[in-house]
């Protein structure tokens, strides 16, 4: 476990997001419910907020076809330069970039028909903000479609995160455990959110899948596990701190693994569609 410590996510690095593609597993079930509650019309502008490696945008470009644009806006770079190699080798034509922060988007108001966003909503640091800066540039009758893991995610991973505190009697790091799961958003939340912003919800959709793994240290081995989440558990334990905390935590988590035969993570996802 302490050798997993020292890797970090740099998504900046146009090499380190290029295999980003090998991750699938985690973005593809909150796309793929995005994309069931996308309504499909011709000659259509939509957007894609914060849209990383190119999913759902470019699938969602391919399946309006040519006759509609689809922009997408991220502030990485790299998400770019990896987004547009793919149009490059798949041809895809109707699609347009901006690098850019979703809180002060450079379009007229007005200008979407469809908006999106994949996994962004717990990444935005002012979620009600971004929603309000959406319905400026919505045209009336917009639809917005949001997916996202809501709170109760991986519950039995942070059970063990609390459990390993308490034994290892750091109580006092308690609060910023509790600060971070909470800063999940649940549906109820990101509705008010929407409807204060002006929007009206017409659905919300919950459903849940698996991740399942041999035990606590080929959890913590997992690209997915190393590049997506470490670092912000790590910045959650002093320095240190980390190398005593993390090894307990991988030990707890084979303990568990070990009585019920797998490590296995629940992941909440809800889907909320709603329209200017």
């Amino acid at each position: 476990m302490p050798d997993q410590l020292d890797t970090e996510a740099n998504m900046d690095d146009a090499v380190f997001l290029s295999a980003q593609d090998d991750f699938p597993l985690w973005s593809a079930p909150f796309g793929l419910m995005l994309l069931d509650h996308i309504r499909l019309r011709p000659k259509i502008k939509a957007l894609d907020i914060g849209f990383g490696s190119g999913f759902p945008l470019l699938e969602l470009a391919q399946r309006l076809g040519k006759s509609s644009t689809v922009y997408g806006i991220d502030p990485h770079k790299a998400a770019h330069e990896r987004t547009r190699y793919k149009m490059n080798i798949l041809k895809i034509q109707n699609v347009q970039l901006i690098e850019g922060d979703a809180s002060s988007m450079p379009f007229s108001d007005d200008t979407f028909d469809i908006i999106v966003s994949n996994l962004g909503v717990n990444n935005f640091d002012d979620p009600q903000k971004i929603f309000t800066e959406c319905f400026k540039v919505a045209k009336v009758g917009a639809q917005i479609v949001l997916a996202t893991n809501p709170q109760g995610h991986m519950d039995t991973f942070y059970l063990a995160f609390e459990q390993t505190l308490k034994e290892l009697h750091k109580e006092d790091l308690m609060l910023d455990l509790t600060v971070h799961i909470e800063h999940r958003l649940t549906a109820e939340t990101i509705c008010r959110q929407l409807e204060r912003s002006g929007f009206k919800i017409t659905g919300v959709y919950q459903d849940s899948f698996c991740l399942r793994f041999l035990d606590g240290t080929a959890f913590f081995s997992h690209a997915l596990i190393k590049t997506g989440f470490l670092d912000d558990w790590k910045q959650l334990i002093p320095e240190r701190d980390r190398k005593k905390v993390f090894t307990a935590l991988e030990k707890n988590l084979n303990h568990f693994s070990n009585s019920a035969g797998t490590l296995e993570l629940t992941i909440p996802m809800v889907c909320i569609d709603a329209e200017k």
